[in-house]
């Protein structure tokens, strides 16, 4: 009992909580109401929950009109008491009738009661049947009971009435009762829901209170609560306590808060009004921005984390990042939390720039300062270009090296390899390429490379070769000759070298200024060229020395021939021997002219000049020239200035050896002209032209004249008196 009284105190009331006095309660014995006339009814007051311990103030109709803690009245009124620790009580009626028949409700009548209502008459011993109503309708209960029971009464505005009726001396009667409206007072009154705070702010705590106030006079019974936000129900439903607590409060918590109060035996509920509560939130503020890697240096295909996160803001804070000089976001977050993070995958050089974010939460956004962030490429392989003054790099020619990395964030730093021998370096502080120049020797020939490197890995080119071609230098002319002198007849052999000069070398050999022939040197140094001296190479001899980067000339050489020439001797003794056979040799003149016209009618001639006698000739096989020495003069071709006409009796002749053998030939070339072929050039020779081909013994050649056997064209021992024979080698003509 104790229990739930100190339960009522802390439940009191705003206005005892405040220092207002509480009301002060009415009771009447016996507590029935009306009354029949003639009999008294005593009222007592008390202060809340005890009986008053002093004068009580007693009003009637709202008059006072005594003092007394207990007092009996016998007139219908309205009463009233109080204390001086109480208020003015609730005003009650008390009735007293005059009427045979009245309808009784108890005192005190509370919302929720079971109600007993009696029908009494001045003599019960005359009544024998009794009829209830309710608001003019008859309720359907036994008609002899003198009292009828009301279940959970309310405070409405219902009327009730009773009618008896009964038989004296025969005859029947009927009474009815006055209208009695129940005076049923409020068990407690509608709940009222008060809030720690009416404008709470997000994340802050807030208690709800559904206050109410059980009547004294019930202090016995048990009261649940519970809370609405809207028409969602909080917490956990219904409880005993009167009060909820809630952790922290968003905006989203903001709208319309109720309450609920009702017996546990759910008689009463009673509902508060709606209170409004709005749940401020905290402006966002002190916006920062990190971001991860530190620094912002990325390497091109990393990760970059963005984190946003400010000092204070309550609510949903919506979290957006930006790109300078970007219309659009880059990302946007909506949460509960002081801190939002976003992450950029794969990072390429155009997302690069300056970031940042701003945070809002309704009530306009903030922005946190600007970072830069840079996206640094590792460099591609780079590409080595060699520039050239021309196609070939020559010795002395500045070649530029050119090395370039077409992607690469910079500074760029570049070396050159020389066979993976470093050249030098250079650095490109705003990206692109780099150049060295380098004067060429022959040591730079070879293969060349770059590589470029920014600090996140180094790629190295392809390999490119560089070949230095050297000019050749001024070749040197060496004659040598078997002895001291140069003697006609001897071998002369010329050697003509450039000692500086990229292979392969074409050396040319000249007597003044009149090509004698030309050789190769395919792996560069110098070339020979062999020479049977007659008296006519005396002068001056020279060389030239050529590699496609340009002909350089030898400083001449003279040469004096010394001794007489063999062919003006031989040419004397033939004169007297010519005389001794004049008539022979023009008989024999003319018939070989009458034979040679008639083959030229037949469209091909031989022309044929008899120089040396036949000895030990075999017609079976032609004896091939000899080729013991590296370099000869070859049969040189004739010199036309005529018409092939005039040009028919000139053979063209030189002196061949059989290698094996000890005989010297004269070799004789002619040609077959036609009239188709004669418009043709006379110094080339066709194909279909097969020359006829006679050799002629000159003399048998000694051991000691083997260093003359391969004397040039037109040579002929002063010795040689033998006869002369031609003799025809057809079958070998093509070969030779």
């Amino acid at each position: 009992m104790h229990l739930r009284l100190l339960l009522l105190l802390i439940l009191a009331p705003e206005r005892e909580q405040s220092g207002v006095p509480p009301k002060a309660v009415l009771f009447f014995s016996p507590p029935w109401s009306p009354t029949f006339e003639g009999e008294s009814v005593t009222l007592t007051c008390r202060e809340s929950h005890f009986p008053a311990r002093e004068d009580v103030y007693w009003y009637y109709n709202g008059n006072s009109f005594k003092k007394s803690k207990v007092i009996q009245i016998r007139k219908s009124g309205y009463y009233q008491c109080k204390t001086q620790r109480s208020s003015l009580s609730d005003a009650v009626h008390v009735e007293f009738s005059s009427d045979w028949l009245i309808l009784q409700a108890p005192h005190p009548v509370f919302e929720g009661d079971n109600v007993v209502l009696k029908c009494q008459g001045k003599d019960e011993n005359k009544i024998s049947e009794r009829n209830y109503y309710k608001n003019g309708e008859q309720l359907h209960i036994s008609k002899n009971s003198n009292s009828i029971l009301l279940t959970s009464v309310s405070r409405d505005d219902s009327v009730y009435h009773c009618r008896a009726s009964g038989k004296y001396l025969l005859r029947s009667w009927k009474e009815t009762s006055k209208h009695l409206r129940i005076q049923v007072q409020e068990l407690f009154p509608s709940p009222v829901l008060t809030a720690s705070s009416s404008l709470p702010t997000e994340g802050s705590p807030m208690t709800l209170t559904c206050e109410t106030q059980l009547s004294p006079q019930r202090p016995d019974v048990q009261l649940q609560f519970r809370f609405f936000r809207d028409v969602h129900i909080l917490g956990s439903g219904w409880s005993s306590s009167a009060e909820l607590q809630i952790p922290a409060t968003w905006s989203e918590d903001s709208g319309s808060y109720w309450c609920e109060a009702e017996t546990v035996t759910h008689s009463i509920v009673k509902k508060s009004q709606r209170f409004q509560i709005h749940v401020q939130r905290v402006p966002v503020s002190d916006v920062n921005l990190e971001i991860q890697p530190p620094g912002g240096q990325l390497v091109e295909g990393e990760n970059l984390t963005l984190i946003c996160s400010v000092a204070k803001g309550t609510g949903t804070i919506t979290f957006s990042w930006h790109r300078e000089g970007i219309v659009r976001n880059v990302g946007r977050k909506a949460q509960s939390s002081l801190m939002a993070e976003l992450q950029i995958p794969n990072m390429k050089e155009h997302n690069a720039g300056r970031y940042y974010c701003a945070a809002d939460n309704t009530h306009g956004p903030i922005i946190s300062q600007r970072i830069t962030v840079t996206v640094r490429i590792p460099v591609s392989r780079p590409v080595l270009t060699l520039r050239m003054p021309r196609t070939q790099a020559v010795v002395g020619d500045m070649v530029e090296f050119h090395c370039e990395a077409l992607r690469g964030s910079p500074p760029i730093l570049y070396q050159f390899y020389h066979e993976d021998v470093t050249l030098g370096r250079s650095s490109a502080p705003s990206g692109g390429g780099v150049s060295v120049k380098l004067s060429l020797t022959t040591e730079y020939s070879g293969n060349y490379s770059c590589e470029a490197d920014n600090g996140l890995g180094v790629q190295h080119s392809h390999r490119v070769s560089l070949k230095v071609t050297v000019p050749v230098s001024r070749p040197v002319l060496t004659l040598r000759a078997p002895g001291v002198q140069a003697v006609v007849g001897n071998i002369m052999e010329l050697h003509c070298e450039a000692l500086r000069g990229s292979p392969p070398i074409l050396y040319w050999f000249y007597h003044e200024n009149v090509t004698l022939g030309n050789s190769s040197a395919p792996s560069g140094g110098g070339a020979y060229f062999n020479l049977s001296l007659t008296a006519e190479h005396s002068g001056n001899f020279s060389c030239e020395a050529a590699n496609g980067l340009g002909a350089q000339r030898s400083e001449t050489v003279a040469l004096k021939v010394t001794g007489t020439s063999r062919i003006r001797t031989g040419l004397t003794t033939a004169g007297v021997i010519g005389g001794l056979l004049g008539i022979l040799g023009l008989a024999t003149t003319a018939a070989l002219l009458g034979h040679l016209r008639t083959q030229r009618r037949l469209g091909g001639t031989f022309y044929l000049l008899s120089l040396s006698s036949l000895s030990h000739y075999s017609p079976k096989e032609c004896p091939e020239p000899s080729s013991s020495r590296p370099f000869s003069i070859d049969p040189p071709n004739p010199i036309y200035s005529e018409p092939p006409t005039q040009m028919a009796l000139q053979p063209v002749y030189s002196n061949v050896n059989p290698g094996d053998s000890n005989l010297v030939y004269s070799q004789i070339w002619s040609f077959q002209h036609t009239k188709e072929n004669s418009a043709n050039s006379p110094r080339v020779h066709r194909e279909d032209e097969e020359p006829a081909v006679f050799y002629s013994e000159l003399k048998k050649v000694q051991p000691g004249d083997s260093a003359r056997q391969t004397s040039s064209s037109g040579s002929v021992h002063e010795d040689d008196t033998e006869n002369y024979e031609n003799v025809p080698c057809a079958s070998s003509a093509s070969a030779h």
